[in-house]
């Protein structure tokens, strides 16, 4: 459970409490910054029985990592708080946060880890069964299906190569094109070579039988038995209210869908705001996430501790000299903070 309660001011504020955004506040917690989570309990891998390629973790039930996390967070004194952001504004001194249930946070600087929305193509049975046979990575759900009877449903630009790479975990693979357009020579050639059959035709649903999927039915009736079902969501970043900030997802280079851009340090064009894990690299994993949100983290402290100098030199040279010009500035950014505060 996420129920910390919130203090007034933070230096940082995460949105979104899934690996990058709980790595993040570890770390910075542990820089003795003071940080809240806001959490709106939606994770993108809940549907999965474990989390996979994470070293001394392989397996391991999403909630149960982020159980771990939250209270390692705690231990260091960071807060965890469930809610869902709505709004973010600029303040003189850094932004304020407004929550669904009306509460706000004001914060030095902001990092969005909230991750993304896989939407799936409009066939029934797909969104049932998403995370268990219906899937969409092989590094994250490949062993678990091996030497099974896989299908790639076709529905974005990265098809083929993602029955090429299922191929690499069961030699009885099946392409459904769809409502794709036709493959190209090239790739035809491609999955005939790696012994992967295509099927023609639309997809009309998913076969179940006692809670597993069976099959796949083509719209002229023909099922064609499949025990997973591999699909390319479009994946788009949970980001809306960054535009109270003029913050808005962008078109993924790879095609595959929308996302926050920033830069190698997560850093975005708005001053203070910083992102990480899936909202701007959609193809992150678990671990992927983690450092993404720790290099963040760093980078936060880093910027922080430079205006904490700045502030710390301005108010060094006023006790030096009282009639400076840098005192006098000095002065009246005190006295405007107690008529603020006041």
């Amino acid at each position: 459970m996420v129920t910390d309660r919130l203090s007034d001011g933070y230096d940082v504020v995460v949105v979104g409490g899934g690996a990058a955004g709980s790595n993040a506040a570890l770390m910075l917690a542990r820089a003795r910054r003071s940080v809240v989570v806001i959490d709106a309990g939606a994770p993108r891998n809940a549907p999965a029985a474990g989390v996979h390629g994470l070293l001394a973790r392989d397996g391991m039930p999403p909630e149960e990592l982020l159980e771990i996390g939250r209270a390692e967070v705690r231990g260091y004194g960071g807060h965890m708080v469930a809610g869902e952001v709505t709004a973010a504004v600029r303040e003189a001194e850094g932004f304020r946060v407004a929550l669904a249930d009306g509460r706000s946070i004001r914060t030095r600087r902001l990092l969005v880890t909230s991750g993304l929305v896989d939407e799936l193509p409009d066939v029934p049975g797909l969104r049932s069964r998403w995370g268990r046979d219906v899937l969409h990575c092989p590094y994250c759900h490949g062993w678990e299906v091996r030497d099974q009877a896989i299908g790639v449903l076709a529905s974005g630009p990265m098809a083929v190569h993602q029955a090429l790479l299922f191929r690499q975990w069961s030699a009885d693979v099946t392409f459904f094109s769809h409502i794709m357009p036709p493959l190209t020579a090239g790739e035809a050639e491609q999955l005939a070579a790696r012994g992967i059959s295509v099927v023609v035709g639309e997809v009309a649903a998913l076969e179940i039988a006692e809670d597993r999927l069976v099959g796949v039915r083509l719209s002229d009736g023909t099922v064609v038995r499949r025990a997973a079902l591999a699909v390319q969501s479009r994946m788009v970043a949970r980001a809306a209210f960054l535009a109270s900030l003029g913050l808005r997802p962008t078109q993924h280079p790879s095609g595959l869908g929308e996302h926050i851009p920033a830069d190698a340090t997560g850093r975005t064009e708005i001053p203070g705001v910083w992102v990480a894990g899936n909202v701007t690299d959609l193809a992150a994993q678990v671990g992927t996430a983690a450092a993404a949100g720790a290099a963040a983290a760093a980078q936060i402290n880093a910027d922080l501790v430079a205006e904490d100098t700045r502030q710390a030199v301005a108010a060094y040279r006023a006790q030096r000299d009282p009639f400076s010009p840098e005192s006098e500035a000095h002065l009246s950014e005190l006295v405007m903070g107690d008529r603020r505060h006041g």
